[in-house]
């Protein structure tokens, strides 16, 4: 709930500091820093963290990262909620809508009980949206658009942070659905009496304006808000240093910007990616890479609005599970959008879905939650495409990452067993997650096969592996010296087997380019394990009239020598699949001092720039030998 005292007190230190709700904003000057405006995924180059490098037990570099990002990176799962003064039945006037919120019963408490069943930590409330009729859900004081007199913010927020569930604040950059409905719901004249100048709010500097200074009043009158979720980023925004203030006055608050990589913010948030294959695997296309916070919103009903539209729309089940569990397979966030309905209830598929997981995932929630994502910068065996159209995910544990998690979201099609690259983990025991049974299994040349399986889970058989402490069979990563014919400044080859998933090779857009690495001796050479940077989809997709492509490798060739000088024929050469995750090219058994990687192209299309050419590659392990295991009989 809102206090006045505090209220006083916060417009007080936000007078001070410059963010000024009374009087005109551009008195951070017209010359002011245009912000950090990236639409898309072209911010490649940044570290994600604003805090230094520290090292884990293990002894790999990770980002210490802000305090006020510990809640989004437990996270596993978000509730996003579209609901305004458009709702269907749609009002146009913003008391009778608050009076249908109340006499239909709405309440925070049914919003966040609905949270836990889906096992969320944060509700995004989206009502001050350009086609809900940009309502606000608290008392404002400043004139503009439909504010509600009951404060449903501060109720949300008192209700969740009671069952401990955090509240973010949506906000919107976009006027231009103002008069969608056939009325104008942006007041300019109310909003220019209140300025004492004019301003109009159907224009972007105007709405930037009004919708600046609606920050600092939430800021000033939430002190237990946790954070803004933000719908692309306002010019007016950015020239007066918003972002900027925002982390000066309330540290605590997180930002997410929806659809660009702005570098002030905390999180990326993907939109309802689609056209993938399976249909759940979203992060095939995100181009987001870790440890950057990434989060994939979707509408969990099959078709419609982002809103209630009037219907009860089709829910698949299976379809949002498998997303589930494959955000939490790559360490990207879930926010799942549910359309509430003007009383705040759910229509019955979505309600049957949310009381559905309810029961589905506590039996395997420990391989959801507190876990990475396996296969990547974490360690863990290979996600993706497996034996006979299998598919699914690796989780590792935190805080025991000899526990993984082996998730088939697709069972095979006709094999009792599962056939996956071990990545150099030696398995000690499986064992299905839900029944405790110990599942039999075979490890051999880099493959770990589990065997006899008959209790497949309609959508997720989740098994717990046990492993050895490290990957096996690999060079030590510092062992091996890397250099390329081509690295763009500042992306140096060294990257390559620094054994720091912060650091990355660029090749300057040039192709072919030849990767050389030196083992210092002439040593055993059984494989390359690829970690290509993972900012760009697997697939030619479009996004907003955005063409994407995937800057990863395609032809290769590898080569072998004892001296760096005399090279024979290749003793691999062919195209490396499109895919997220440690990537192999398997070389037999071969003895070498150097291996030359060649590149002669990526997937990336020449109608699509940003990634045609573009290679980044994160980390290049050499494997000597496999680790070799059974189940005891």
């Amino acid at each position: 709930m809102r206090h006045p005292a505090r209220l006083a007190l916060w417009t007080a230190v936000l007078a001070l500091l410059g963010g000024l709700l009374l009087a005109a904003p551009a008195a951070a000057g017209p010359g002011a820093a245009p912000g950090h405006r990236n639409p898309g995924p072209a911010q490649t180059a940044d570290r994600t963290s604003e805090t230094p490098q520290t090292a884990d037990r293990t002894g790999t570099a990770r980002p210490a990262h802000p305090a006020r990002q510990e809640m989004l990176r437990s996270a596993t799962a978000g509730l996003f909620l579209h609901w305004g003064m458009f709702t269907r039945p749609l009002h146009t006037d913003c008391r009778a809508w608050e009076r249908a919120v109340t006499q239909g019963g709405w309440s925070a408490d049914y919003w966040v009980d609905e949270a836990r069943k889906l096992r969320a930590s944060y509700i995004v409330l989206a009502t001050f949206h350009s086609r809900l009729g940009y309502a606000r859900p608290w008392p404002s004081k400043i004139p503009g658009s439909c504010a509600t007199e009951r404060d449903i913010l501060g109720e949300l927020i008192t209700a969740a942070r009671a069952k401990g569930i955090e509240v973010i604040l949506y906000m919107t950059d976009d006027p231009k659905w103002h008069s969608e409905q056939g009325f104008n719901t942006l007041d300019s004249a109310a909003y220019s009496a209140y300025k004492g100048r004019e301003i109009d709010l159907t224009t972007r500097p105007g709405f930037g304006q009004y919708s600046y200074d609606l920050f600092f009043e939430v800021m000033a009158g939430y002190p237990k808000l946790s954070g803004f979720w933000i719908d692309n980023d306002n010019e007016y925004w950015e020239q007066n240093r918003l972002y900027e203030q925002i982390r000066e006055i309330r540290p605590d608050l997180t930002l997410s910007n929806n659809n660009e990589d702005t570098a002030i913010m905390d999180m990326v948030s993907h939109e309802q990616k689609t056209g993938m294959t399976p249909g759940y695997d979203q992060p095939s296309a995100i181009w987001t890479p870790m440890p950057r916070l990434t989060e994939s919103c979707y509408k969990v009903p099959d078709t419609g609005s982002w809103w209630y539209d009037g219907q009860d729309r089709p829910v698949s089940t299976g379809l949002n599970v498998g997303r589930y569990v494959a955000n939490a397979g790559t360490s990207i966030k879930s926010l799942m959008n549910l359309t509430a309905m003007t009383n705040g209830r759910f229509p019955l598929r979505q309600q049957q879905f949310t009381d559905f997981m309810e029961d589905y995932l506590p039996p395997i929630w420990k391989s959801l939650s507190g876990v990475h994502g396996g296969g990547y910068m974490h360690g863990g065996m290979q996600p993706g495409a497996w034996n006979d159209g299998a598919y699914g995910y690796l989780t590792v544990d935190r805080k025991k990452p000899t526990r993984q998690y082996i998730h088939v979201t697709t069972r095979p099609a006709t094999a009792a067993e599962v056939r996956i690259r071990d990545n150099g983990h030696r398995v000690r025991r499986i064992t299905d997650l839900r029944t405790g049974e110990r599942i039999a299994f075979d490890q051999r040349d880099g493959v770990l096969t589990l065997k006899g399986i008959t209790a497949w889970d309609p959508y997720d058989t989740v098994f717990a592996v046990d492993t050895r402490p490290g990957r096996e069979g690999l060079h030590p990563a510092r062992s091996v010296k890397a250099t390329a014919t081509s690295a763009k400044e500042g992306f140096p080859a060294s990257a390559l087997s620094d054994g720091d998933f912060a650091s990355f090779w660029d090749s300057a857009a040039q192709l072919p380019v030849s990767l050389t690495l030196d083992l210092g001796r002439v040593r055993k050479a059984r494989f390359l394990a690829l970690n290509q940077r993972e900012w760009s989809p697997t697939y030619n997709r479009e996004t907003f009239g955005r063409a994407e492509d995937s800057a990863r490798i395609k032809d290769y060739r590898v080569s072998l020598s004892r001296d760096g000088v005399t090279w024979g024929e290749p003793v691999r050469s062919g195209v490396l699949e499109s895919a997220r995750g440690t990537r192999f090219i398997d070389l037999g058994d071969q003895r070498a001092r150097y291996l030359k990687l060649e590149i002669d192209s990526t997937w990336a299309k020449e109608t699509v720039p940003r990634f045609h050419r573009q290679l980044q590659i994160d980390e290049i392990r050499v494997g000597h030998g496999h680790p070799r295991a059974r189940s005891r009989r």
